[in-house]
């Protein structure tokens, strides 16, 4: 490879917080292919005390936490542009009028 540079331009850094965004996604994935599975409340046998609600929130507790992070990698939307954001997946919704 010519040069110093990467192909993708990415520092060190930079590849390392995507890698790290890209497996607390996955770790999310896979809490809610639990519960979709299981149910919120089921748990593994090896630990009764922490439910797939608990497992779930945790794991999106370490997204968020990796996101604020990559403060500098990206512009992170505003809050206009979030409501915007939840308005357009409502409109593709069919359980999320209001009730559990």
């Amino acid at each position: 490879m010519a040069g110093s540079k990467h192909f993708n331009r990415l520092t060190p850094a930079e590849a390392e917080r995507l890698a790290m965004l890209s497996e607390e996604c996955g770790e999310v994935i896979q809490a809610v292919g639990k519960i979709l599975r299981h149910g919120y409340e089921s748990y593994h046998p090896a630990d009764p005390s922490t439910t797939n609600r608990d497992l779930l929130a945790k794991e999106l507790s370490d997204l968020v936490s990796v996101m604020q992070m990559m403060d500098g990698d990206f512009s992170i939307i505003d809050a206009k542009d979030h409501d915007a954001a939840i308005a357009k997946k409502l409109r593709y919704t069919h359980h999320q009028g209001g009730e559990a």
